[in-house]
């Protein structure tokens, strides 16, 4: 089936099953919109005639007033003693039985009160109302004015059949309408998938010109974004690729060096009369650099995680402080040797996030606020911000800063500042990139402000556990 025959289908039976829910609910609507103001009339006209029949006189023109009471409502009217027998009944009906005696319950429930009672039960095809009458001129207790339901829902056939004739008529209207608007829509859409094929198979200069202002107008203008997209991707690739083979030459040159001096090393230790102390000098050297291949390794290894594990963290309730007094821990004693003073004032505080790569993230930034700073304080503070209750942690320094130039890339991978300076100090340009990579994963973000010779402060944050 063409996709012309199926929108127009589609808008067929749609269509007609709208019009034929809508058209029974307006006939069920009406129906109880009838039977409620039935039951708003009834008790409102049992009101006027309980006042009528209750100054009726037993006379000779007594049944005639009564008849004319209910011929002028148009109820069945029906008045009972005080025992609950049956007085009068007017009209009468050879056909219907009359209710000899009023049911002790309805007298109940008329004694406790002077309103009018309403009995309108489902299975029952009369609705009936009740009042109490306290005559001076007959013996009249009891009145029960009732009517038939078919007589209230009379004006439903009318409506039906103008509803139903309006119905089928709307039908035709929309199996009209509705072929010549699927017609409407199906030409773009053929235009579009010729395009789309054509695309696909490769002819990325195929462009579409549809003169409309709608959302074909706005897929044809997509397909011709894709296309050209196309050949923007080939770009793309072609960088990525050179990015790749940047990213290699990176570690080839980040490993060649430290095992050149490991090399280097390794080979004066071999010479006989090697001086003591220059042999524990190129036995640390030599340490010092297996150490930075190590930590080259684990900081690839953690990022090749977050490109590719999907469950690269593990999330949980945790005490922050923990962390931080023992990172603050490990790094105090290089600190102190260097007259730096760590500033952090312990407070519990819980988190949520996964503790290891938090730890990971605190280790750095410590790492290399110690390295870079020559002199001053550094400072950890932890604060839960309002309204949202996430909880700050900024790491301080009064270092050497960075330059604004460097900030945009400051976080790439293997990215320096001063490279010369960097390798010198043991670092392996992926530090901050582990730090962006853990922090995304959370879900955050880091943040950093510096001025060179002044200082540096990485501020992140975390939902407040």
């Amino acid at each position: 089936m063409s996709i012309r025959a199926k929108l127009a289908w589609t808008f067929i039976l749609l269509l007609i099953f709208g019009i034929t829910a809508i058209s029974s609910y307006s006939i069920v609507f009406i129906r109880n919109f009838l039977l409620e103001e039935g039951e708003k009339q009834i008790l409102n006209d049992t009101e006027w005639l309980a006042i009528t029949i209750q100054n009726l006189r037993i006379d000779e023109g007594f049944e005639t007033n009564l008849n004319e009471a209910a011929r002028t409502s148009g109820y069945r009217i029906s008045v009972y003693d005080d025992e609950g027998r049956l007085f009068a009944e007017v009209p009468y009906h050879a056909q219907m039985e009359a209710m000899e005696q009023l049911y002790p319950a309805i007298r109940d429930r008329l004694a406790e009160t002077d309103e009018i009672k309403l009995d309108n039960e489902s299975e029952s095809n009369r609705i009936r109302a009740y009042s109490m009458i306290d005559a001076d001129y007959n013996p009249i207790r009891y009145l029960q004015v009732s009517i038939l339901k078919d007589q209230i829902y009379e004006p439903i056939k009318t409506i039906r059949w103008i509803i139903y004739t309006g119905m089928f008529i709307s039908i035709g209207l929309v199996v009209l309408v509705s072929i010549l608007f699927s017609r409407y829509i199906s030409r773009p859409i053929l235009q579009l998938e010729s395009a789309a094929r054509d695309i696909a198979g490769g002819n990325v200069d195929r462009t579409l010109n549809l003169d409309r202002r709608d959302e074909f107008g706005d897929l044809a203008t997509s397909l011709n974004k894709m296309a050209e997209r196309f050949r923007k991707d080939n770009l793309e690739i072609k960088k990525m690729y050179d990015k790749q083979g940047q990213f290699f030459a990176d570690i080839t040159h980040e490993i060649r060096n430290p095992l050149h001096t490991i090399s280097g090393s390794l080979e004066m230790l071999q010479l006989k009369e090697l001086d003591p102390k220059k042999s524990e000098h190129y036995l640390l050297t030599a340490v010092r650099q297996t150490e930075r291949i190590s930590r080259l390794f684990k900081d690839l290894v953690t990022l090749q995680r977050y490109d590719s594990d999907s469950y690269f963290i593990e999330k949980q309730v945790f005490d922050l402080s923990t962390i931080l007094s023992q990172v603050i821990d490990l790094y105090r004693p290089e600190a102190e040797r260097k007259g730096i003073e760590l500033v952090y004032k312990k407070r519990s505080q819980y988190v949520i996030g996964d503790p290891g790569k938090i730890e990971q993230v605190i280790d750095n930034l410590l790492s290399n606020a110690v390295k870079y700073t020559v002199e001053g304080t550094i400072q950890v503070d932890v604060t839960v911000s309002e309204p949202d209750g996430d909880v700050t942690v900024s790491v301080k320094d009064t270092g050497i800063g960075i330059s604004g130039e460097h900030l945009e890339r400051l976080f790439d991978r293997f990215y320096r500042t001063d490279k010369a300076r960097s390798r010198d100090k043991g670092g392996t340009g992926l530090g901050l990139a582990v730090v962006k990579s853990i922090l995304s994963a959370h879900g955050s973000d880091i943040d950093v402000r510096s001025t060179p010779s002044k200082g540096s402060e990485f501020t992140f944050r975390l939902p407040k556990g």
